[in-house]
């Protein structure tokens, strides 16, 4: 299952709509490159063929999101005892006391450059429930972390 917040899922429905009006237009392709007659050596048909195989295979990945996610209410979820989806924490490196602060959000909204962690990610799955105080070790970096904050 995928959590997805109300903004997430108004861009899913979006997408959904390019992608079928996208579909229409690539229908149309394959109809007139069929009326050209000899397929085997008809590029135009192969790749409006191809191009429709890939984007139905956006359009399946993403209706499967929009119906078998949980829509989340981002307010409501604000704990600050523990670290829970849409929780900010601040964690401290014990090596090199550098502070790094990350939001967890559902999987579809992460965006490392903003510091949003997918909720599925390691770093979330290794701070997901603890409080503040406590200490792992994040085998991908191979440093001690402390959670320092949480918001």
């Amino acid at each position: 299952m995928e959590y997805i917040t109300k903004s997430g899922l108004k861009k899913i429905k979006i997408k959904l709509l390019l992608l079928k009006n996208n579909k229409k237009k690539i229908i149309n392709q394959i109809k007139e490159a069929l009326e050209k007659g000899d397929l085997s050596e008809n590029y135009e048909y192969f790749a409006a063929k191809e191009s429709y195989e890939l984007l139905q295979i956006n359009i399946n990945k993403l209706k499967k999101i929009f119906f078998n996610s949980k829509l989340i209410n981002k307010k409501k979820n604000k704990k600050k005892n523990k670290v829970y989806i849409f929780s900010v924490v601040t964690i401290k490196n014990l090596i090199n006391k550098e502070k790094i602060k990350y939001e967890i959000v559902p999987n579809n909204e992460s965006n490392i450059k903003k510091n949003k962690i997918s909720i599925k990610s390691p770093m979330s799955l290794s701070l997901l429930g603890k409080k503040v105080g406590y200490i792992f070790y994040f085998k991908f970096t191979k440093f001690k972390y402390k959670i320092i904050k949480i918001e």
